[in-house]
């Protein structure tokens, strides 16, 4: 399977993405920069891409011309408030914040202003209670959408429309305690998760939705799991981090109800159609905290990951262990002047990417004769592999390579090289010390 020597380690991957159930589809973000029409005037900060610029809208009326195209579309929506995605699920907490609740999307075909021009109705929501949701529309012929409020409009962030023609299933909601209400949407990061996802896989815009909420634990959440997947249903994964509620104060006491909860959000999610990707729980700086997280709720979630056949998720806890200075003077929480927060964003990058690195299975250039033969029926070897110096070498490929990646062992693509049809070899140059597996992709 792999040669070693005393500076590298490599295994090989033979992945088959043909069928691969967590492959990711692109949906093309078309909103991005895009001016906002709020009546008389223009807004640049509502498309901008910035969920952290905190400039927010209270128009009732907000238009954007993404122009003719789509058929479909994903509109995204992100609003304000105390930061928590919503405002009564946890007793723990106080939250506060006025959500979009009452509103209608229109759609114009004529539009020149985004006030003139013949509407219709795409949908219409009602009653909404979280901070961030996303809700799909027809859009064949169409160029223009407006959200026509009916009340308080509370504080919109941001807007984002993708193009869900192809049947994109490159949507995000991002679950969490307090670490992701301040980590993932409070803090100021150099990017977010997609911004980071889009930088390395260009033709990827994930659309991403951030539902932390402070003091809430694995229970709260199953208790309001129906309204989890009534508001934040229609994703295709949940990134997942619940933990440090239910492990507070460094005992194992709620060790066998956390894994029962956990276990009930990862099956209510599959049912649903989503595929759950769980983080290990941060750590804490036990000399301030006076506790650290108990080894037992990281190794259940270790094997609630292997268990379910989960991607893995962001070790939170190895990298805040090593790195407590990011952590705040409470010692549980990230830092948002020590960039914690930015961290956590690089981490859930890094541990998607091998998601991407996996490529769009539902391409029209792929190879649909090789993709309807049984896996048994397709015999692709590799031969050799091996580490010469500082290079990693793979010699004896067969069948029709198309793609050799090298991937550390936190999932970060160290190397990638597009490989002619006939390739039987392909070598890694100048490669660190570590330990790397070489996925060989397919036609």
């Amino acid at each position: 399977m792999g040669c070693m020597n005393k500076k590298v380690v490599v295994a090989s991957a033979v992945c088959f993405w043909v069928g691969l159930a967590n492959a990711i589809v692109p949906n093309k973000l078309v909103s991005g920069g895009l001016p906002a029409h709020t009546g008389a005037a223009t807004t640049d900060y509502l498309t901008d891409g910035y969920l952290t610029n905190w400039k927010s809208s209270k128009a009732k009326e907000i238009a954007l011309n993404v122009g003719e195209g789509p058929t479909k579309l994903r509109i995204n929506w992100e609003s304000f408030g105390d930061c928590a995605w919503a405002t009564d699920f946890t007793s723990g907490c106080g939250h506060s914040g006025v959500a979009l609740s009452n509103f209608k999307i229109l759609t114009s075909a004529n539009s020149t202003n985004g006030s003139d021009g013949d509407w219709v109705e795409a949908a219409s929501i009602k009653n909404n209670p979280v901070m961030a949701r996303g809700v799909d529309i027809e859009f064949a012929g169409k160029s223009w959408f407006k959200f026509v409020s009916e009340g308080d409009v509370g504080q919109i962030l941001e807007i984002e429309a993708f193009d869900m023609s192809a049947g994109g299933t490159d949507t995000w909601f991002f679950m969490g305690t307090s670490i992701s209400q301040m980590g993932i949407k409070q803090q100021d990061t150099d990017s977010t998760t997609a911004q980071l996802i889009h930088a390395r896989f260009p033709e990827y815009t994930p659309a991403m939705l951030r539902g932390g909420i402070g003091c809430i634990n694995s229970t709260e959440v199953v208790e309001h799991l129906s309204e989890y997947l009534e508001y934040a249903g229609n994703v295709k994964f949940w990134a997942i981090e619940m933990g440090t509620n239910d492990a507070w104060g460094g005992g194992d006491w709620n060790l066998a109800t956390y894994k029962k909860n956990m276990q009930t959000i990862i099956d209510s999610a599959k049912a649903h159609g989503i595929t759950p990707v769980i983080a290990r729980i941060i750590a804490t700086d036990s000399s301030k905290a006076g506790w650290q997280v108990n080894p037992a709720f990281l190794e259940a979630i270790d094997n609630l990951t292997e268990k379910n056949n989960l991607p893995k998720g962001p070790d939170f806890f190895a990298y805040f262990k090593e790195h407590p200075e990011q952590l705040a003077s409470d010692g549980v929480h990230p830092n948002g002047d020590k960039k914690g927060g930015q961290a956590m964003h690089h981490l859930w990058a890094e541990a998607l990417a091998p998601l991407y690195a996996a490529g769009d299975t539902t391409s029209k250039e792929r190879d649909t004769t090789t993709a309807l033969k049984p896996l048994n029926s397709i015999k692709l070897t590799v031969q050799r592999i091996y580490a010469s110096g500082k290079d990693v070498v793979i010699e004896g490929l067969s069948g029709s390579p198309i793609e050799a990646s090298l991937v550390s062992a936190t999932g970060q693509i160290v190397s990638k090289q597009n490989l002619s049809l006939g390739s039987r070899q392909v070598r890694f140059a100048n490669i660190p010390a570590g330990k790397y597996i070489a996925v060989i992709r397919y036609k």
